[in-house]
């Protein structure tokens, strides 16, 4: 037998596959779905999180695992851990949760990010910087491509997640340019799926929670403004493979699905699925929400060999049947 083929080497050439891996915000939404996959492939996750829009449901199914660690911390405060690969997911997504707190929402994204970027620096791990299409702000090229530079107020009540980003994804390419961090950002636009929060004020979730309450489904404006829908395993998948695609490809890349709808036609489709018979009620549109968003996703393509595969109504099908579990197992939640 050779040395080389040893069951002692195939072990250590076993681990040396394996990564630790820190998942800010791990317990998120999308967090949690990424330390799931994560783990499926064997990996070491160290998921961090301060519980300020996740909570520790989501992750429950992955505390008694050895290899997963969870971590209480906010990472607008540094921290000091040995990893081989970081995804900066932390940061509240949706309105509702970043708008309660504007000024901690643009610290989580500057801070956390410098802080992060610094662990990556000593560390030599690579990281991935969960950005947004919010850096578009309300579009004027449509669909919107990597090369546009968007269209942001910086003084709206949504400037503290816009700007937060944009000036999260400038630091991102300064570490790389200044001190050859190994870094990757995406561009993640309107993404779905079980283990949304139900009150987190996203469109998805609002429509299903209200069809399933039997209360009327709330549209903004004439419903007419557009969103594109990405199921969150299509999501997971992409982020993954830029992780572990060529160093020399930074990005930023748009990550979504092209597809796109208008508000009506979402609100239509979850009163179909669910058996609704809830009305549609119209109210004022937000202060600088956008009209239409659509990515164009040629370079993720091109790159990463990737496009989504779930049409919207599999992915809401699976979405609504969650909501009807989770308002089941917790009945006190449905009315809040």
């Amino acid at each position: 037998m050779s040395i080389n083929s040893t069951p002692a080497n195939a072990a250590m050439a076993s681990r040396i596959k394996e990564k630790r891996v820190l998942v800010t915000g791990g317990a998120g939404f999308l967090g949690s779905h990424l330390c799931d996959r994560l783990l499926a492939q064997g990996h070491e996750v160290i998921c961090v999180d301060n519980f300020y829009s996740s909570t520790k449901q989501n992750i429950l199914h992955l505390l008694n695992n050895p290899r997963f660690e969870l971590i209480r911390h906010d990472v607008t405060f540094p921290l000091y851990l040995e990893v081989d690969e970081i995804y900066n997911l932390a940061c509240p997504a949706s309105p509702v949760h970043y708008q309660h707190d504007p000024v901690q929402t643009t610290k989580t994204s500057v801070h956390g990010a410098i802080n992060m970027l610094g662990l990556a620096k000593r560390t030599g791990a690579k990281i991935l910087q969960a950005s947004t299409s919010e850096v578009y702000g309300d579009p004027i090229v449509h669909p919107q491509v990597e090369s546009y530079w968007g269209n942001v107020n910086p003084i709206g009540p949504r400037s503290c997640y816009d700007e937060g980003k944009r000036c999260a994804e400038t630091l991102f390419f300064d570490y790389h340019r200044q001190h050859g961090v190994r870094a990757k950002v995406v561009r993640i636009f309107n993404t779905y799926g079980p283990r949304m929060h139900p009150n987190d004020g996203r469109v998805v979730s609002n429509f299903i929670v209200q069809a399933l309450n039997g209360q009327p489904i709330t549209l903004f404006g004439d419903g007419t403004q557009t969103r594109s829908f990405c199921y969150v395993d299509d999501l997971v998948e992409v982020i993954m493979r830029m992780m572990n695609s060529d160093e020399a490809f930074v990005g930023p890349v748009n990550i979504g699905n092209p597809s796109e709808f208008t508000m009506l036609q979402l609100a239509e489709l979850v009163r179909e699925l669910t058996q609704s018979a809830s009305e549609l009620v119209f109210q004022p549109l937000p202060v600088n929400d956008p009209t239409q968003r659509k990515p164009d996703i040629s370079l993720a393509k091109e790159k990463l060999d990737w496009e989504p595969e779930i049409a919207l109504e599999e992915g809401l099908r699976s979405t609504i049947a969650h909501f009807k579990a989770y308002f089941n197992e917790a009945p006190l939640l449905k009315a809040a």
